[in-house]
Order: structure tokens, then C-alpha cells, then sequence
């Protein structure tokens, strides 16, 4: 049994959920301290790739950076760089899917923070820095857990956008995903379900290790 799908989905769903870890928490601090107005019009932009068909976020990504388009002219011509059709193409449009889990579940962890904490850490002379690094994220912690985790088992499960821009090349860009359909349009019925089961296996170890680490956090406050 080929495992190239295998090591190839954990890896493009790690990349991009670390990725999506900075980019959240940075995007959802910031823009939670805007003025309603525009925090309102940046969290449409940035979370409408939530409601979006995957496909349509894939097509998106082709018209910027397929190679019968100006930007991937431009890329294939100056750079000698062609995205379209590469392991690592995966990691661009499931960083644009999943960022919203990201964004959100952080950004409601922070909204829900209490701001006197902080006030408090400035009374005392403790810079911003260490206020948001050893006050805030701990605090909101759970949240970002929850976040990162619900990012990655989005990521492990992508299909529509990376079919899109990576496509499906057995040993170089196939993921868990595709193969499941390769094998079912090509009647391998047997090994398409056997995928099915290792992908299934594999979020469940995941939501265990988020339930786990819930109650080792209830634990450690009622202590």
C-alpha cells in the first residue's frame, strides 16, 4: 500500500495549520480593536472563504496563478515558477480555506478575555509584550487549541481547492482526499474505503487529544 497520500495530507495540513496559527492570532487581535464599522467589513473578507464552495476558492487560485493567466505568465517568465500542479500548491488554498476556523474561534477567545487582566499587568509595569504572551494567551488558550485543532482537521480533509490547483499525480500530489476519489472513479472500491477508515481514524486521535486536553484544563482550574 502506497502511503504517499498519507505523508503528503499530514504534511500540507501541518504547514498550513501552523501558518494559519500566526496569521489568526495576529489577524484576530489586531482587527478585535478596530472600530466596528471596519472589523466588520474585514471579517466578511476574511471568512468568506468559509461559505464558499472549496472549488470555487481553488478556481480563484488558478485564475491568479495558472499559467494561462497575466500574474502566472509573469511568475513562469521572470521567476521560472509554475504553482499549478505541486505538492505545495495544496498549502496555499487550504491556508485561504481553513484560515477562518482560525480567525474566528481565536478571535472570540480574545473578545472574551478580561481586559482588566491587563490593565492590571500595566500597573504594575509589564510591558505589552509580556502581557500578550504570558497574560492573554494563556488565558485564551483553549480557544486557540481549539482553533488550531479544528484548522488542521479541516486542512487533513481538503479536497475541492487542492484538486484544483495540485490535482492528482499518484507519488507526487495525491492526498487521502484524492486518492479516495481516484480510486472510486477508477471501481477500486475496496481501497478507496480503506482510505476512508485511515482518515477517519486520524480525526478521531485528533478530537481525542482535544478532549483530553480540555479536561487536563478543567482539572488544572478547579485546582
Amino acid at each position: 500500500m502506497d502511503l504517499f497520500p498519507l505523508w503528503n495530507s499530514i504534511r500540507i495540513a501541518l504547514i498550513s495549520a501552523i501558518v494559519v496559527f500566526f496569521l489568526g492570532i495576529f489577524a484576530s487581535y489586531y482587527i478585535a480593536k478596530l472600530p466596528r464599522i471596519i472589523k466588520g467589513i474585514l471579517d466578511v473578507i476574511l471568512t468568506l472563504p468559509l461559505v464558499l464552495p472549496p472549488t470555487v476558492v481553488g478556481y480563484m487560485m488558478l485564475r491568479l496563478v495558472g499559467t494561462r493567466y497575466p500574474f502566472g505568465q509573469f511568475l513562469r517568465n521572470a521567476f521560472n515558477l509554475v504553482i499549478p500542479m505541486k505538492w505545495w500548491s495544496a498549502i496555499l488554498v487550504t491556508i485561504i480555506v481553513i484560515f477562518p476556523l482560525m480567525y474566528r474561534t481565536t478571535r472570540a477567545a480574545f473578545e472574551s478575555f478580561d481586559e482588566t487582566l491587563g490593565y492590571a499587568g500595566k500597573t504594575l509595569g509589564l510591558s505589552n509584550t509580556y502581557i500578550f504572551w504570558r497574560i492573554r494567551m494563556p488565558y485564551c488558550r483553549q480557544g486557540i487549541i481549539a482553533g488550531t485543532v479544528l484548522a488542521f482537521a479541516r486542512a487533513l480533509g481538503e479536497y475541492g481547492a487542492t484538486s484544483m490547483i495540485a490535482g492528482y499525480i499518484k507519488g507526487k500530489t495525491a492526498t487521502i482526499s484524492t486518492t479516495v476519489y481516484a480510486l472510486w472513479r477508477d471501481g477500486l472500491d475496496a481501497e478507496a474505503f480503506k482510505w476512508v477508515m485511515i482518515n477517519i481514524a486520524i480525526s478521531a486521535v485528533v478530537l481525542l487529544v482535544v478532549n483530553f486536553l480540555e479536561k487536563k484544563e478543567k482539572a488544572r482550574v478547579r485546582a
